[in-house]
Parts: structure tokens; C-alpha cells; sequence
């Protein structure tokens, strides 16, 4: 998950960037919490259950000491982690080791003022079909 974020934030270069590291990342003109509710709202909107928000802002702010760090990442960091019956099942038909990606990802985070809401890219075939899920959603929860 760290690296989620991480790679999301190197990725970070305008409205919306493809890095090469595979994250897209969406600008935010909002509060991280403002954010954080659109991309809440958007995947329930689709029908779908979260199952787990990991709050890793908190817990990289909360032992950066413990691991000998003086940097603070965040000003607050969250994912999102959902599946979807529907589109799971027909991305693990073409390929069951799909499981792999499963449950799938949306980030929300503020760093140096700037809002984001981000997700992992998935490889080309039939991944891409919740790649277009997250894009779906990151973009809602953005308001594209």
C-alpha cells in the first residue's frame, strides 16, 4: 500500500498523470475530507461495498520515529479497498492469478496543500476493465 502512495505521488503532474511507475493520479480542488467523501460516495454509487479504508497517513505520521524518520509524507492519507462480484468474476475467468489484484485500490491524499485521488494501473488484457472501473470512479469522486 505504501508503495501505492508513494509511486502515486511521484507520479503527481497536473490534473491527471500516467506515471511510469503505473499510478494515475486526479488533482483534487477540495479538503482531503471533501476527497475522501467523493471517493467514498462514488464507489457505493456503483453498488459496491468498501471493504477496509486504510488510514496509512496516520500510521507513516504515527511511527515515523519508530523507524527512524523525521519526514512527514502526509498531512493525511487514506485507500479506499472494495471489489466488485461482477467485474471480479470476469477478469479472474480470463485469468484466475487476477486474484493477485484483488481487492482493488483508491487513494486519497494531501501533501504540500495539494489534494489527490489516485489508483494502481492495471496491466494491459483483462485488468483493464477495473482499471476503467477505478478511472470511473477516481473521476466522479474528483468531479469530472
Amino acid at each position: 500500500m505504501r508503495a501505492l502512495l508513494m509511486g502515486g505521488l511521484l507520479a503527481f503532474v497536473g490534473a491527471v498523470a500516467h506515471a511510469e511507475d503505473g499510478s494515475t493520479i486526479y488533482e483534487f480542488d477540495g479538503s482531503f475530507d471533501d476527497a475522501a467523501f467523493g471517493v467514498e460516495s462514488a464507489i457505493i454509487g456503483q453498488g459496491l461495498v468498501i471493504d477496509y479504508v486504510s488510514h496509512t497517513g496516520e500510521m507513516l505520521n504515527r511511527t515515523a520515529g519508530d523507524v527512524g524518520s523525521s519526514t512527514k509524507l502526509f498531512e493525511a492519507a487514506d485507500i479506499f479497498l472494495f471489489c466488485s462480484a461482477v467485474v471480479s468474476r470476469k477478469v479472474m475467468e480470463a485469468d484466475p492469478m487476477n486474484i493477485a489484484h484483488c481487492p482493488y485500490g483508491i487513494f486519497v491524499a494531501e501533501r504540500e496543500g495539494k489534494v489527490m485521488v489516485g489508483y494502481r494501473n492495471y496491466p494491459d488484457g483483462p485488468m483493464q476493465e477495473v482499471q476503467s472501473l477505478l478511472d470511473g470512479i477516481a473521476r466522479e469522486a474528483v468531479g469530472e
